[in-house]
C-alpha cells in the first residue's frame, strides 16, 4: 500500500522552497540551530561526551529495523528545527564518541573544537579546487600548502620551492579524499612510469595492461610490501589492473620491519625472471595494526640500487616529522619517489582527507587528464592531474590549522601520543595477566590478555596441544573485546598479528591507538582494570570460551 503524507503546512512549492533555500523557516527552526550549534562550536567535546555515543541497550538488528523506510516524501516532513533536534535526539546518542578520551582502538578520534569552524567555512564557501574557475585563490593556496608539506618532507632549497610553489608546469603533489586514494595516486604514477610510451607504443594509460605487458615482453607487474601494508596496496593492485594478489608480501624480521636482505634477495629473483616487471617498492612509516616504521633508509638504498620506485606510505606517521624528538623515527622518507600522509589522522582534521606528494615535480604528468569542458589543455587546474574530480578545499584547513597550531603545537601533539603509549606498555608489562605483543615505535601498541597458567602450558605443549592452547587465548581476547566495547565505557580494537607471510591465522591481539590528547595513563590503567575484571569473569565461569 502507497504511504500517504498528509501534510496541513508543509509543502513543496516555489515559495516555500525558496524561502528555505535562503534562511530558516521561521524563530523557532532559528533558535534551535543557534541553541545547538553554539554548544557544538564552543564547547564540542563537552557536547560529544554528553551527547553522543550512550550506550543503549539495543542490538544492530533492532537498529536496522528502525531505517527500513525507502519512500521519499514528496512534500517536507519536518521543519529545520524538527530535523535538528532528531539529529541530536536519536541519531548522535547512537553514534561513536571518538572524541572520549576511552575511544583508543581506532585512528579516528577527538578533533580540536576550532576545525568544526573551519569545516564550516570550508562547507559555505563550497569552492570546487577541480577548476580554477570554481575556486581561483584556493587553487593557489592548494599550490602552497601542497609547497609547505613537501618542504617539510624533501627539505629541498629554497630555490627549488620559489620556482615550483605556483609553477603552471610542475606538481609536488595533490589533495585527496584519504590515504586509500593517496596511495593508488603514487601506485597509479608509478605504474605509467614503469610502462611508460615509447617507440609506437603509446603507454599503459593509452593502451591498457594487456598491450603494455606484451610491448614490453612481461608477464606481469609487481608490487612489493611489508604484510603490515594497508589493504588499500591490494586494493590498487586491483584497480590498476595488476591484480592484488601481484601486492607480493616481503618477510618481516622479529620486530615486525621489513627485512631488508630479503627484500633485496626477492628483488634479485624477480629480476632473475626476466619477465617480472617491479613497480614499486612499499615502505610503512606507521603500520595501522601496529604503528612500525619499516627501515626507510636502508629500504631506499635498495631501490636506488636497482632503479625502482619507492614509495613511502606515512599515512598514519607522517605529522611525526613535526616533532622535535621523534621526526628521526621517519629517517629516510626524505628519499620517498612519493609519499602518503593523511590530513584526518595525526594533522587531527576533519573526515576526509588525504595528500601524496612526489619527490619529482614533473612525476605526476604520468597521470594529466583532460576535457574540453573543464581542465583544458594549457590551463592551470589542479584537476588534470588528480584521481577524483570534483573536491573540496581541504587545504584551507589545513593550512588555518598549521597557523593556529604552529609546527611545535603539533609536535607536543605526537609527543604525547608515543609517550603515553610508552607509559601504556609499561603498564601492561607490569600485570601479569597481559603479554605485549608489539611495543609502541610510535603511538599504537598491540598486547593479548594471557593468563600465567595457560602461559605456562603454551611453553612444554606439545605443537598440537600448543594450536589448541593458543586458540583458547584467541577466543579469550575476542571475548574480552566484545565485552568491553559493549559495556560501552571503553574501547580497544583487536585484530590478528601474523609473525611472518606464511602464518595464515595469527594471534588475536588488543590494539590501542594513544591519539587523543586528553587520554591519559590513569584512564589507561582504568582500561586494562576493566579488561582484567572481565578476563578474571569469564576465567572462573564454569562455561569454556
Amino acid at each position: 500500500m502507497e504511504k500517504q503524507y498528509i501534510k496541513k503546512d508543509l509543502v513543496a512549492d516555489w515559495e516555500s522552497l525558496q524561502r528555505i533555500f535562503i534562511r530558516p523557516e521561521d524563530d523557532a527552526s532559528r533558535e534551535t540551530l543557534i541553541k545547538y550549534m553554539e554548544q557544538i562550536l564552543f564547547g564540542l567535546h563537552d557536547f560529544l561526551n554528553k551527547n553522543v555515543g550512550v550506550t543503549e541497550a539495543i542490538s544492530l538488528k533492532a537498529l536496522t529495523d528502525l531505517y527500513k523506510e525507502t519512500v521519499i516524501s514528496p512534500h517536507p516532513e519536518k521543519k529545520l528545527a524538527d530535523v535538528i533536534s532528531d539529529i541530536i535526539q536519536g541519531i548522535a546518542p547512537r553514534a561513536v564518541n571518538v572524541a572520549s578520551p576511552y575511544f583508543v582502538g581506532h585512528m579516528t578520534a577527538a578533533i580540536p573544537f576550532f576545525m568544526v569552524h573551519l569545516k564550516a567555512i570550508v562547507a559555505a564557501l563550497n569552492q570546487n579546487v577541480i577548476k580554477l574557475e570554481t575556486s581561483k585563490v584556493l587553487s593557489v593556496l592548494e599550490k602552497q600548502v601542497l609547497a609547505k608539506i613537501h618542504r617539510l618532507i624533501y627539505k629541498n632549497s629554497e630555490i627549488f620551492y620559489h620556482t615550483h610553489v605556483q609553477s603552471t608546469d610542475t606538481t609536488l603533489g595533490s589533495f585527496t579524499t584519504g590515504g586509500t586514494t593517496a596511495n593508488l595516486t603514487a601506485l597509479w604514477v608509478a605504474r605509467n612510469l614503469l610502462l611508460k610510451p615509447f617507440d609506437r607504443f603509446q603507454g599503459v594509460e593509452a593502451q591498457g595492461m594487456a598491450e603494455a605487458l606484451k610491448a614490453y615482453s612481461l608477464d606481469k607487474a609487481v608490487i612489493l610490501a611489508s604484510p603490515r601494508g594497508h589493504f588499500s596496496l591490494k586494493k590498487a593492485g586491483g584497480i590498476l589492473g595488476i591484480g592484488h594478489k601481484n601486492v607480493i608480501p616481503v618477510d618481516v624480521d622479529a620486530h615486525h620491519r621489513v627485512d631488508v636482505l630479503k627484500l633485496n634477495r626477492r628483488i634479485v629473483d624477480l629480476k632473475k625472471n626476466g619477465k617480472i616487471g617491479i613497480m614499486a617498492v612499499v615502505g610503512i612509516a606507521g603500520a595501522t595494526e601496529t604503528g612500525i616504521v619499516d627501515p626507510l633508509d636502508a629500504i631506499a638504498d635498495v631501490c636506488e640500487d636497482h632503479g625502482l620506485h619507492f614509495h613511502v606510505d606515512a599515512a598514519w606517521g607522517g605529522p611525526v616529522m613535526l616533532s622535535e624528538r621523534y621526526a628521526f623515527k621517519l629517517k629516510g622518507i626524505e628519499r620517498g619517489d612519493s609519499v602518503t600522509i593523511d590530513g584526518h589522522k595525526q594533522f587531527f582534521m576533519p573526515m576526509t582527507c588525504g595528500m601524496v606528494y612526489f619527490r619529482d615535480p614533473l612525476a605526476m604528468d604520468a597521470i594529466a587528464y583532460h576535457a574540453n569542458y573543464v581542465n583544458r589543455e594549457g590551463s592551470v587546474d589542479l584537476g588534470i592531474k588528480t584521481l577524483e574530480g570534483s573536491r573540496e578545499a581541504n587545504s584551507l584547513i589545513l593550512d588555518s590549522s598549521l597557523k593556529i597550531m604552529g609546527t611545535r603545537g603539533y609536535g607536543l601533539m605526537v609527543d604525547h601520543g608515543i609517550e603515553t603509549a610508552q607509559g601504556f606498555s609499561r603498564a601492561i608489562h607490569a600485570r601479569e595477566l597481559f603479554e605485549m605483543v608489539t611495543e609502541p615505535e610510535l603511538n599504537i601498541l598491540t598486547y593479548r590478555i594471557l593468563p600465567p597458567k595457560i602461559k605456562e602450558q603454551i611453553l612444554s605443549a606439545s605443537p598440537g596441544e600448543k594450536e589448541k592452547l593458543e586458540d583458547r587465548v584467541n577466543q579469550l581476547n575476542i571475548k574480552v573485546q566484545r565485552e568491553q566495547r559493549e559495556a560501552g565505557k571503553s574501547f580497544v580494537s583487536r585484530t590478528r598479528i601474523r609473525q611472518g607471510t606464511k602464518d595464515t591465522e595469527g594471534q588475536v591481539v588488543l590494539r590501542a591507538v594513544i591519539m587523543n590528547p586528553m587520554t591519559d595513563m590513569d584512564i589507561l590503567n582504568e582500561v586494562l582494570d576493566e579488561q582484567e575484571e572481565i578476563a578474571k569473569k569469564i576465567l572462573q565461569s564454569p562455561e569454556p570460551f
